[in-house]
């Protein structure tokens, strides 16, 4: 029988895996207090960084559904996760900005719309640029394709306007001189 605290460690644990959009698996061996409050203050509000217990937390995963914290990404040595409940690439970013200024963090993956994601695969995901973004640059292309598009529909209007004004004048000129 468990243990009442482990029990709801594991709850707890699985409802984070569950409400979070992804989860970043690290080893934090060789941070100080101090260094793992800066991750967390560095990582925002959306995104709680959490030390585990390897064996609860691949219980709650199981539980939750996530299979991907085997092999690989086992649960050995410290860890703690990032559950990410906003944006994956600002918490990415966060992550790898904060792993090369203390090396002692180490990214071992994570989990991502219940994909597995690997320490390179999360540094993509950091490599990107933000939601917003992109975003904006998809509303920009559509809006210069709305323009160019606009520009064809008009075109042969404006040409042929052009053209009998220039009938027009060619005419006026040749009544003038006769």
């Amino acid at each position: 029988m468990a243990r009442p605290d482990k029990a709801a460690a594991v709850a707890e644990l699985t409802e984070r895996f569950k409400n979070s959009s992804a989860a970043v698996l690290t080893e934090y061996r060789g941070l100080t207090v101090s260094q793992i409050s800066d991750l967390r203050t560095q990582l925002g509000a959306d995104t709680q960084y959490a030390v585990v217990k390897n064996t609860l937390t691949a219980i709650a995963a199981k539980e939750a559904g996530v299979d991907v914290f085997e092999g690989d990404l086992a649960l050995t040595g410290p860890s703690a996760i990032a559950f990410v409940g906003g944006d994956p690439v600002e918490a990415a970013k966060s992550l790898r900005d904060f792993a090369k200024a203390n090396p002692t963090l180490v990214i071992k993956g994570g989990v991502m719309d219940g994909r597995s994601l690997s320490a390179a695969e999360v540094t993509k995901l950091a490599d990107l640029e933000s939601r917003e973004v992109l975003l904006a640059k998809a509303a920009g292309a559509m809006k210069a394709k709305l323009f160019q598009a606009a520009y064809m529909f008009t075109a042969p209007a404006s040409k042929a306007v052009r053209t009998i004004e220039a009938l027009r004048e060619k005419q006026a000129s040749t009544s003038e001189a006769a």
